[in-house]
Order: C-alpha cells, then sequence, then structure tokens
C-alpha cells in the first residue's frame, strides 16, 4: 500500500483552507497510509494558535480545528526517542532546525515520501545528494501515481 509522511504544514491544510488545501486533500482521498511523528499534534495545534493569534482565524475555527485533529487518519509508527538520534543527524547535516526533520526521519525509516507545504524545508532537501528523492511539496504531490519506485 502507498503511504507518505505528512508534516504539520500539510494536516493544517487539511483543517483550514489556505492555499494548496486541494492538493493536501487528495492525500485523505485516495486510500494511502499516513504517518507523522507524534510531534505533529503540538505543531499543527500551535500553527492554528498562530493563525488565531494573526486574526486569520477565528477562536471558534480554531477550537472546531482542534477537534477535528482528533480523527485525521494518521498513524503514530515511532516514538519520538526513537526518531531523536536519526533527527539530531539530519539537522545537522541539512543544517536546519530539528523538529522538520524528526518527518524527515520518520520518512527514512518507513521508506515513504515526506509531503511537505514547508518550501523552504523542501528545498534544502531537494538540494541534498542523498535525500533529494525523501521528499514531496504537497502542489506537486501525485498520490494518485503511488509512490516512488524503489522505495
Amino acid at each position: 500500500m502507498t503511504g507518505y509522511v505528512v508534516d504539520a504544514s500539510v494536516v493544517v491544510k487539511w483543517l483550514v483552507a489556505e492555499n494548496h488545501s486541494d492538493e493536501a486533500a487528495n492525500l485523505l482521498q485516495i486510500g494511502a497510509t499516513l504517518v507523522a511523528p507524534a510531534l505533529v499534534f503540538a505543531e499543527v495545534v500551535n500553527a492554528l494558535w498562530a493563525m488565531q493569534r494573526r486574526g486569520d482565524i477565528s477562536t471558534h475555527d480554531m477550537t472546531d480545528a482542534v477537534q477535528a485533529l482528533r480523527t485525521v487518519p494518521i498513524a503514530i509508527p515511532a516514538a519520538m526517542g526513537q526518531l531523536a538520534p536519526a533527527a539530531a543527524r539530519l539537522a545537522a547535516d541539512l543544517d536546519h532546525p530539528a523538529y522538520d526533520c524528526f518527518y524527515l526521519a520518520l520518512a527514512i525509516q518507513t521508506q515513504h515520501p515526506m509531503v511537505t507545504a514547508d518550501a523552504r524545508f523542501h528545498d534544502k532537501v531537494r538540494r541534498h545528494p542523498y535525500l533529494a528523492d525523501r521528499i514531496l511539496h504537497v502542489a506537486r504531490a501525485e498520490p494518485d501515481r503511488g509512490r516512488r519506485s524503489g522505495a
């Protein structure tokens, strides 16, 4: 079965209508296995809070989105402690915050591509000689074609 590691930037798009929400929703419709580290819940709630604080969404919308977050079909296949050593190595190698690297570490562990809406992280990983094929931008992900071969 096809699988994807989704990061918080993708999950937020399932909960709040914004740029690339339709592409993110495609991942929910294809029946793929969707996985993430447990960190995804903290990051999504923080992103929703930030949106509410900026006035992009109401407090009521934030509360509704947090309730909906409880039903998203994401599996948590690895403990954060298990992913920490690989995330730390990736953070050092990419010179990038470790938070994002937990998702990438899970993508490597599960052999599923990571899907993100974070263009900066996406571009940084795509430029890496050994990690380039591990990440997809949600705007360019083609989930209906299945996973990349060899994974």
